[in-house]
């Protein structure tokens, strides 16, 4: 499903039924799809969600900022037909949902952030995370990720050298991530957009006050690619929002414990009407 905007051409997918929950994706919906589990779509309408100028969406990804993204996906959830609608993105997407949450608080009700830094300083992140993976992975966990980093050949893409860092992404450090992802649409432009320009300056915690909209961060215990305890003390000074972290997950905890994951969001959103 296809809805127009200025400049773009928006492309859908859905699934399931009950309150409607779009998801953002960056590589296409199809790894998304596969990734989330059936057990969130028995309890809600998913709609995937390429934003513009990613997967098979159209239209320029420089002309994102996060106006551009909260229009956007107005446009999609009118033409879904949604008064009110959830929104859940991963990683640096988490960003996006929850600044369309700040945008757009009459018609957003809940924001899921999962794997979410809490700033788009890439740098920093980088630097902690390895930190953190130094101090807290066990040596089994480290030697998987030399040995598979020490496979890499010569001039590995960036989608190699993301399935040889399963150690830094999942609780299983052996997990061969390379069937989720496939039939991924990556567009390195946007990407690059993404994790630069749109982002860089991006910190969950400035203008604190405006975030009124329920905000759930679920991280993975064993995510050393955006540690949990990069939120542990930011959390408190961020209205109506909850950290919840998985014990059992890495980055993907809504693909590594989907009961679990379902529950949380489920009973989560009950509580914060």
């Amino acid at each position: 499903m296809t809805v127009s905007v200025t400049g773009a051409e928006l492309f859908y997918s859905s699934r399931g039924r009950g309150q409607v929950c779009l998801v953002l994706t960056s590589i296409g919906t199809k790894p998304y799809e596969r990734m989330t589990p059936s057990e969130l779509s028995d309890r809600f309408q998913l709609v995937y969600v390429d934003l513009r100028g990613s997967g098979r969406s159209t239209g320029a990804p420089t002309d994102l900022t996060f106006d551009v993204v909260a229009h956007d996906l107005e446009a999609v959830r009118a033409d879904v037909g949604a008064d009110r609608v959830a929104v859940l993105g991963h990683s640096i997407l988490g960003a996006l949902a929850i600044e369309y949450g700040r945008r757009c608080p009459t018609t957003v009700s809940h924001v899921i952030a999962v794997g979410t830094p809490p700033s788009g300083d890439m740098t920093d992140l980088e630097a902690r995370a390895a930190s953190f993976f130094e101090e807290d992975a066990s040596a089994e966990r480290k030697q998987v990720l030399r040995e598979n980093l020490a496979r890499l050949p010569a001039g590995a893409s960036p989608g190699q050298s993301m399935l040889a860092r399963a150690p830094q992404r999942f609780y299983d450090p052996h997990f061969d991530a390379a069937p989720i992802f496939a039939q991924a649409e990556v567009k390195w432009p946007f990407l690059a957009h993404l994790m630069g320009t749109l982002t860089a300056d991006w910190d969950a915690t400035a203008g604190a006050d405006a975030l009124q909209v329920p905000t759930l961060i679920a991280h993975g215990r064993f995510d050393y690619t955006v540690p949990y305890v990069l939120w542990s003390d930011l959390v408190p000074r961020l209205p109506r929002t909850t950290l919840r972290v998985f014990e059992k997950s890495g980055h993907q905890p809504f693909f590594e414990e989907p009961d679990a994951f379902a529950t949380a969001v489920t009973d989560w959103m009950a509580s914060t009407p």
